[in-house]
């Protein structure tokens, strides 16, 4: 994979994950879908998310790609 790749990847699973994260849209959406039964383990799966794909962003920012 590319540096832009990854690049994009992150971002745009970081922000996901925040959404999800520190607005009220997950739990808005599930309780429309009728499946905020799940909600309380939502903690458990959508922080190690966040912080991956942060990871995955800065691992894209650091790495230096080799030519062929």
């Amino acid at each position: 994979m590319t540096n832009k790749t990854l690049i994009g990847i992150g971002i745009s699973g970081t922000a996901l994950a925040s959404v999800c994260c520190f607005t009220p849209a997950l739990v808005i959406l599930a309780g429309t879908l009728g499946i905020s039964a799940w909600l309380w383990a939502a903690d458990f799966v959508l922080l190690p998310a966040l912080i991956f794909f942060a990871g995955l962003t800065a691992y894209g920012f650091t790495r230096k790609e080799t030519p062929c």
